[in-house]
């Protein structure tokens, strides 16, 4: 069914369909002449309900709702007043042609001009968009709220002026009627407002049309047994149960419906004097403030109603678009090749996917719930046995940072071993719970195949020693027969370009030694190890007439390691440090070392060279990286990484906090011996009594 709604933009009308809303626009008259229509209208139809004694006032005045809307769709208008003005001469005429004298007609005329202005000013700063052209119905009970409140006022000062009006003219008026004009308004703007832009919402399904029936016929039977049948009964607030009955069950627009309806009848048996309230002394009065009542029940539930409806329509629909992204979600991390698994505070997995249980050979144990310990299998590279506080997603929770991190799994599902490249990332919940995110890769070929690639090389280098060794002897032949003449030089050079060859594979030998020799770890005296690394690299710039470098020697705890490759870590780790220094600056190294909560011991080495990029890192560690100005191989730090590894640490390159430079931290396992139980207590002696040492060239 198709209506025109006066409740639209200008020069336009909305014709539309429930529930599908089909909105169909078409060019109409100006918006003013159509709420002028449209008012006429409302005022012929309060007119109509002046019922029982010739000089009662309507039961109903929906003219003052038509008003309201009219002035608030305006209030952007630069006719506003012209509409106003127009508000009030039909206000005027029409009163007048309904029998009313003139004098009483312009009184209630500027009345109701003044009624309608109040509310649209009102309404402008508290009901944003209600009603406005392309704005919303009442839909809530914030709007209710408000809108009984805009009422009220603009209904209150149209009550007032129209009242003292109607008194300075005709003298009769009493406060009785006054109020009865303040609540029959306020009725009309709540009942005709809110059906204002929902007039055709009517139900699609024939079981409300139905149940609205029922309703109906009901309420005519109690209403006409409690205001006629049995008149003398007080019992009229029973009839309030069967409004929220409809409210409670009804669409919005037939709950509106309800109310007129029955609200009027209850008035009309009234003024008949009918009906428990017609004994009463101010019968029209009580009978409006009725009306009032089933309003606002009927209105507040049934907004509450839309909101709950609306509400749940939007849980549902989240719902449903959550459930869709859950499984779409689901499905891809599902269909990884890598694995994934999510892990709470205690190391216990909340979620994995089916990839991560082949990873690690246990699909059946790696479920929800399951603690993802050693006890899966879980190895060092080199098949040392991994402590779980060792893990990575271990010491990710303990509020470490984490580097990538290889693994080897070996367990009854994959008896071969696998190695597998953990990547964790700390997570924080509501409410500061802890979780990690550890994605598996199986990085097993290309550890093999940089494994083979390695031990081919090492073999190799080893095999050119000998030729080397032969060329070098030739060349210092060559230079003892030819001295003093030129063809010397050139023998330099090829002296030269033999030395950078044996440094070459002197660093293939070492990273060779670093990844598969047998570990023979010892309690390891960082304090003498550093100071005779230090005074040789001083008597190295001495000779070489260099400037010599300062080194700074605090705190060294002794560490547990195998003391040819801890004293290759440190000697790399300084010469790195001195290559960096730029030329004619004298280089300044500090070391220090302190021992952390799991047994191990954190070594940092500070230098003043040129600060690394942040970009390189990570990269400087991997085989054959030379950063600008560097010598050597490009593989002594690939070695320190790989010696710090074999005993179970940790190494990072990071800027220096103090100034220029960069700062190199390591971790090694903390001494274990009585030996290293002396040396620490010796220490703290000499560093309470002496603070740090600090080596000068001599």
């Amino acid at each position: 069914m198709f209506s025109p709604s006066p409740f639209v933009p200008k020069g336009e009308t909305e014709l539309s369909t429930r529930p599908e809303a089909i909105t169909v626009r078409l060019p109409m008259i100006p918006s003013t002449a159509r709420f002028a229509a449209l008012y006429l209208v409302a005022i012929v139809a309060g007119q109509l309900t002046v019922l029982g004694k010739p000089e009662a006032m309507p039961v109903i005045w929906p003219a003052t709702a038509v008003a309201a809307v009219w002035l608030v769709n305006r209030n952007d208008s630069g006719w506003r007043l012209v509409d106003a003005g127009v508000l009030g001469v039909l206000t005027v005429l029409a009163l007048a042609v309904t029998g009313m004298d003139a004098g009483s007609a312009l009184v209630h005329g500027v009345a109701a001009v003044t009624e309608a202005l109040v509310f649209a000013f009102a309404a402008a700063r508290w009901l944003p968009g209600v009603w406005v052209s392309g704005g919303r119905p009442l839909t809530s009970l914030d709007d209710l709220v408000r809108v009984l409140l805009v009422a009220t006022v603009a209904a209150l000062s149209g009550a007032v002026l129209g009242g003292l009006g109607d008194w300075l003219v005709t003298g009769g008026l009493t406060a009785t009627d006054v109020a009865v004009l303040l609540v029959r308004d306020i009725v009309s703007v709540l009942l005709f407002g809110a059906a204002a832009r929902r007039m055709w919402e009517l139900p699609p399904d024939r079981e409300t049309w139905l149940e609205g029936v029922i309703i109906f016929a009901l309420s005519a039977a109690a209403y006409f047994y409690v205001f006629f049948v049995n008149q003398y009964l007080p019992i009229g607030f029973v009839l309030v149960a069967i409004t929220v009955w409809a409210a409670l069950r009804l669409p919005t627009v037939l709950v509106i419906a309800h109310v007129m309806v029955f609200g009027t009848a209850a008035a009309v048996f009234t003024l008949h004097d009918r009906g428990p309230y017609a004994a009463a002394g101010s019968s029209s009065l009580i009978v409006q403030l009725y009306i009032a009542v089933l309003t606002l029940v009927g209105l507040a539930l049934a907004f509450s109603r839309d909101e709950r409806a609306g509400l749940i329509r939007r849980l549902r629909a989240s719902e449903h678009e959550a459930t869709e992204k859950a499984g779409l979600m689901t499905t891809i991390v599902n269909s990884m090749t890598e694995g994934l698994a999510i892990l709470d505070q205690n190391g216990r997995l909340v979620l994995r996917n089916p990839a991560a249980g082949r990873l690690l050979g246990s699909t059946d144990k790696v479920a929800g719930g399951a603690l993802l310990g050693s006890d899966y299998g879980f190895f060092q590279p080199d098949g040392a046995p991994l402590a779980d506080a060792e893990l990575p997603y271990q010491r990710a929770l303990a509020g470490q940072d984490v580097q990538p991190m290889d693994v080897l799994v070996r367990n009854a599902a994959v008896p071969e071993g696998r190695i597998v490249r953990f990547n964790v990332a700390r997570l924080t919940g509501p409410g500061a719970q802890q979780h990690v995110v550890v994605v598996f890769h199986d990085v097993t070929a290309d550890r093999r195949h940089r494994d083979e690639l390695m031990s081919f090389a090492g073999v190799v280098a080893h095999d050119l020693l000998n030729p080397l060794t032969t060329i070098e002897g030739w060349a210092e032949v060559l230079e003892s027969e030819l001295a003093g003449y030129q063809p010397a030089e050139r023998v330099a050079r090829i002296q030269r370009a033999a030395a950078r060859m044996r440094t070459f594979l002197n660093g293939l030998l070492a990273y060779t030694a670093a990844r598969d020799g047998k570990l023979m770890p010892t309690t390891v005296n960082l304090q003498l190890l550093l100071t005779d690394i230090a005074n040789s690299r001083y008597d190295q710039a001495e000779s070489a007439g260099s400037p010599p470098p300062r080194f700074a020697l605090g705190r060294l705890d002794p560490v547990e390691g195998d003391p040819v490759l801890v004293r290759q870590l440190l000697e790399n780790l300084v010469d790195n440090a001195l290559e960096l220094v730029p030329p004619g600056v004298p280089p300044q190294i500090s070391v220090a070392a302190q021992p952390t909560p799991n047994g191990l011991v954190r070594v940092e080495i500070l230098d003043n060279g040129r600060t690394i990029p942040a970009g390189l890192l990570q990269a400087i560690f991997t085989n054959f990286h030379r950063g600008e100005g560097t010598y050597g191989s490009g593989l002594e730090l690939a070695v320190c990484k790989r010696i710090v590894e074999r005993h179970g640490g940790t190494i990072e390159a990071t800027a220096n906090p103090y100034g220029s430079g960069n700062r190199m931290t390591f971790t090694l396992p903390a001494g274990r011996s009585a030996y290293a139980r002396t040396l620490d207590s010796g220490w703290q002696q000499r560093q309470q009594s002496s603070g740090a040492t600090a080596l000068h060239p001599r």
